[in-house]
């Protein structure tokens, strides 16, 4: 009922936290997995024009159910492509990493630690790496994003890596550290593009899009014209990106969301 008369639609809904997943599997299938289908079904139903869903890094290969149900997502609003037939609802994905200061992520986290005067910060472990977006770099991306899909792509942003030790550094310099090790579910480094699928993978400017593996939904559609193929075998995660996020960088940007936060 709440697609009535809408043009275009972003799914956004997710129960989204790794260890809450572990504990209940049922609720985070229910919302990520019948969720998505509940939209495709209701876009298609109400003949909204363009579907846009937001996945995570945790979909490419995922280690823990919370990846696998976005996978899983992923994989439904791709298909929802060949359920449409003939009517003009297209849906696409996008994939990011996390977005700076996120209700439940780490800095927040960490700020309330330093803010009761803790002892130390817990860093799950040393060489723990993260992507980084801002959440006007994120609706923007979803934005233009929207404006460009065809229908059946997963499209990712080229954003920059930080190391969670030095993340600390930067929030809390005099405070000391404490390894305590990884949770259950959880990745060392993020992944986003995986090598596999860098067979069907477009590399523009300032984004990578992977194309649908097929397509039967859209006679003559053609990639990206400005997209250049990556080399076969090509990974984009955390550990290996190019674009680093230095200490004053962040700082400024935690200085940004402690002004205007999000």
């Amino acid at each position: 009922m709440a697609m009535r008369d809408v043009d275009y639609v972003v799914h956004a809904a997710a129960l989204k936290h790794v260890t809450a997943a572990e504990y209940n599997p049922f609720e985070c299938v229910q919302t990520n997995v019948h969720g998505a289908e509940n939209v495709v079904n209701a876009a298609i139903g109400n003949n909204v024009k363009r579907v846009l869903a937001l996945s995570t890094d945790k979909a490419a290969n995922p280690v823990n159910l919370y990846g696998a149900t976005k996978l899983a997502s992923d994989k439904i609003f791709v298909a929802g492509n060949h359920l449409s037939g003939s009517s003009e609802t297209r849906f696409s994905v996008v994939r990011y990493g996390n977005v700076l200061g996120s209700r439940g992520s780490v800095i927040p986290y960490f700020n309330k630690l330093i803010a009761e005067k803790a002892g130390s910060l817990p860093i799950t472990d040393k060489r723990m790496t993260r992507f980084w977006i801002t959440l006007q770099q994120a609706v923007d991306f979803v934005l233009s994003s929207m404006e460009m899909m065809q229908g059946g792509e997963i499209y990712v942003p080229k954003i920059p890596s930080m190391r969670i030790v030095d993340l600390a550094e930067c929030m809390a310099p005099d405070m000391c550290r404490e390894e305590v090790g990884i949770r259950p579910g959880e990745k060392l480094h993020e992944v986003m593009i995986t090598e596999d699928d860098s067979l069907t993978t477009l590399e523009l400017s300032d984004r990578y899009i992977i194309e649908p593996p097929f397509n039967m939904w859209s006679e003559g559609r053609k990639p990206h014209p400005e997209g250049v193929p990556v080399p076969e075998g090509f990974r984009y995660a955390s550990d290996t990106n190019p674009d680093w996020i230095d200490g004053p960088v962040m700082a400024r940007l935690l200085g940004d969301l402690a002004t205007h936060p999000e």
